[in-house]
């Protein structure tokens, strides 16, 4: 486990009331905040909106072109200042590749309790962010700071997509087969770090996949068989499917023991490590999932991942080739975990 965080200073997951994606205002609650908003003039050229929920807004800016704009930012899911950086740009970039597009540039979203946090913490948990970056090919291009409470960071990112290879998550058709790209388990992970019970190994493991940037996307979006694109964060992998079920007014099925799961997980849940997001998570949407799961199988259904990976829903004689791309970039555990089926009412989502 990390322990480069100096002795003066706090822990920094000890500042925050939540860490990474878990921070996110609970589904049912934002449901309600978005409830009556819009109205506002929406250009043709406004390719994606707030519409399906989906994962970055998209912008025709001429016949080649399309830019995609999105935002991301949260409190420390681990201490080491480097690595809260690296998890959180990682993360915001993640919905340029989840749209098909290419990031291009980033903007800082920068707020530190100055009085508590030295500059050298901060400027360490910056260093992280644009390490992303440069492995992404892009410049952090400006941003904003502010001094807040509890430490915040994040990136605005900004990516560029041929109009006819956005991959929304509102495309998935009856008959598709689902492919998840990385396993869940990182907000079950994150709990027993902040509990003190993640040993260095298990602590290896979450920066392995929150670091891990989704590559695959522009290369999954060239395929014709690629229908839908997200990834899965926050509201986790039964959130996620959710907004694709609703999205393409289907029905999305999750043949949930082939559903990849990062090691020593399950020992964690048994053990407590459940976030209060996922509880949160379940009370906002349980309503429209059918599922027989054992709530500690629930738990990582509900799980919420920050910089999670691709959920793809593609033609079945494409799942081949896009868990072969998903390998090239390195996503050794990506795995088939269901389909989508026309939907005749009830569940949206139905675990077997």
């Amino acid at each position: 486990m990390s322990t480069t965080t100096p002795a003066a200073e706090p822990r920094l997951t000890s500042l925050s009331h939540g860490g990474g994606c878990g921070c996110k205002i609970a589904p049912g609650v934002l449901s309600e905040i978005l409830r009556n908003q819009g109205g506002l003039p929406v250009p043709p050229e406004l390719l994606v909106g707030i519409e399906t929920a989906d994962d970055a807004a998209v912008y025709r800016l001429n016949d080649e072109q399309a830019l995609i704009a999105t935002t991301d930012f949260f409190m420390p899911i681990v201490d080491d200042p480097h690595d809260f950086g690296r998890i959180a740009a990682t993360n915001a970039i993640s919905d340029v590749y989840a749209m098909g597009g290419k990031p291009i540039l980033a903007l800082a979203i920068v707020g530190m309790p100055v009085n508590v946090l030295s500059t050298a913490t901060i400027g360490r948990i910056l260093a992280g962010g644009q390490s992303v970056c440069q492995a992404a090919g892009i410049p952090i291009a400006g941003g904003h700071t502010i001094d807040s409470v509890e430490p915040i960071y994040g990136l605005v990112a900004l990516g560029l997509v041929h109009p006819d290879r956005v991959r929304r998550n509102a495309g998935a058709q009856p008959g598709d087969r689902l492919v998840l790209g990385k396993p869940l388990g990182v907000g079950v992970l994150s709990a027993a770090f902040k509990k003190e019970q993640l040993d260095a190994a298990g602590y290896a493991r979450m920066i392995d996949t929150t670091t891990r940037l989704n590559t695959p996307g522009p290369a999954l979006a060239a395929l014709p068989g690629v229908h839908a694109l997200t990834d899965v964060t926050g509201f986790g992998i039964a959130g996620h499917g959710l907004e694709m079920a609703r999205g393409a007014n289907c029905q999305v099925l999750l043949d949930w023991a082939r559903v990849p799961v990062l090691e020593g997980v399950r020992e964690l849940v048994a053990a407590g490590c459940v976030t209060g997001a996922s509880g949160r998570n379940w009370q906002g949407y349980g309503a429209e999932v059918a599922s027989t799961l054992s709530d500690a199988e629930r738990a990582l259904l509900t799980d919420p991942q920050t910089s999670g990976g691709l959920l793809v829903s593609c033609a079945p004689g494409s799942v081949e080739e896009v868990l072969a791309l998903f390998r090239a970039h390195g996503f050794a555990q990506a795995a088939e975990i269901g389909e989508v089926q026309a939907w005749a009412g009830g569940p949206r989502l139905v675990v077997r």
